[in-house]
């Protein structure tokens, strides 16, 4: 199995259980490993034989931007079954976190592994 990557992808959303989060958007940082075979793809040259990282982002994006979540395990299944169902991938690692959410916390967040 192949892994088409992306790091460090910062959107902003809805996310959090407290009023406060409920009312303004938060940037979240999402990093993804998406498994499926690349040899198509490697063999002709042709966008069409792999996942498009373009559109992942650009998905992402667009569907951060409208909906809301309570938890970031809630978050990370919704990102990992998007890239299962709607981009084909046979496998998945989703890493999502919230910046500065703590004093002396850089980060938190949680990392899920999914497969097709």
């Amino acid at each position: 199995m192949d892994i088409i990557f992306i790091d460090e992808l910062r959107i902003d959303t809805l996310i959090g259980i407290y009023p406060r989060e409920r009312e303004m958007r938060q940037t979240v940082e999402l990093s993804l490993k998406i498994g499926l075979s690349t040899a198509s793809a490697g063999a002709s040259d042709d966008i069409h034989d792999t996942i498009n990282y373009a559109e992942v982002v650009g998905r992402l994006r667009q569907e951060l931007g409208t909906r809301q979540f309570g938890l970031i395990e809630k978050l990370a299944e919704f990102v990992a079954t998007l890239l299962l169902e709607d981009f084909g991938a046979q496998w998945v690692q989703v890493s999502i976190a919230k910046l500065g959410m703590m004093p002396g916390v850089r980060r938190v967040g949680v990392v899920i592994e999914r497969s097709a």
